[in-house]
């Protein structure tokens, strides 16, 4: 039996996040510019994408640019956002042929114009699909997201549009980036690393993490496999007792 063949199609995850790490530790085993694992990485977005949207997860999102990253080498920054804005150009085929609608959230203003233009030409372009959301962590930090929140709700506190008895998670997320969004019932982190780096700290306070060793331009269709298949594997009680859920 495929690993394909153990996963169970009525019990995916709604919302899979993935933080791609790795890209640049592949390019220097292969003694290559980082630059290269980022050009190498995109395949393995693609593939990704594609093989979500086939298993049927309705909703994935990729960190694919923290606030945190902007404090890296000009050189790796100024890569990262030309593979961006010729990704966003070439992949607009792949998502309309897959019936994929493209999201994104962060600090969009931080972003170059260029990019700026494209993300809005391809969100206008499939915001109509509905196979499955696609969202893109650009230049996304999680604490400046709950900062933004709370500054938010503050503000609409100070001008009576909502009580302070009022405000409850659902206020809360009606004003987070993902508010059209699910929680997240699966996180993928790739490289090795166990760490979530400021990424959906309040989206993912249920959610399921899985580590792998494997690099991100090396991340398959096999290893998303697994990933899945341990995750419907586990007993997700949010707080309860076994025999609660087992009812």
């Amino acid at each position: 039996m495929s690993l394909l063949d153990s996963i169970n199609k009525d019990n995916l995850p709604k919302h899979l996040a993935i933080i791609m790490d790795g890209n640049g530790r592949w390019a220097k085993q292969q003694g290559l510019l980082r630059a290269f694992g980022h050009e190498k990485g995109t395949k393995s977005v693609r593939t990704t994408v594609e093989t979500c949207a086939k298993l049927g997860i309705e909703n994935l999102t990729l960190y694919a640019f923290s606030t945190e990253n902007w404090n890296r080498p000009k050189l790796e920054v100024d890569t990262l956002m030309r593979l961006l804005v010729s990704s966003l150009k070439s992949e607009l085929k792949t998502l309309q042929n897959n019936n994929i609608k493209l999201n994104s959230i962060g600090n969009l203003e931080h972003l170059p114009n260029s990019i700026q233009k494209e993300l809005k030409d391809v969100i206008e372009k499939t915001k109509n699909n509905t196979r499955m959301t696609l969202t893109l962590a650009l230049s996304y930090g999680s604490r400046e997201e709950l900062l933004n929140v709370v500054k938010k709700i503050s503000d609409n506190v100070k001008n009576n549009i909502i009580s302070i008895e009022a405000i409850d998670e659902s206020i809360i997320n009606q004003h987070l980036y993902t508010h059209n969004l699910p929680d997240v019932d699966l996180l993928i982190r790739t490289s090795g690393e166990h760490r979530i780096s400021n990424f959906l700290l309040w989206q993912i306070a249920y959610a399921e993490l899985f580590f792998t060793n494997v690099l991100w331009p090396d991340f398959k269709e096999e290893d998303l496999y697994e990933a899945i298949i341990s995750y419907q594997k586990r007993e997700r009680r949010f707080g309860k007792t076994s025999e609660q859920i087992n009812k």
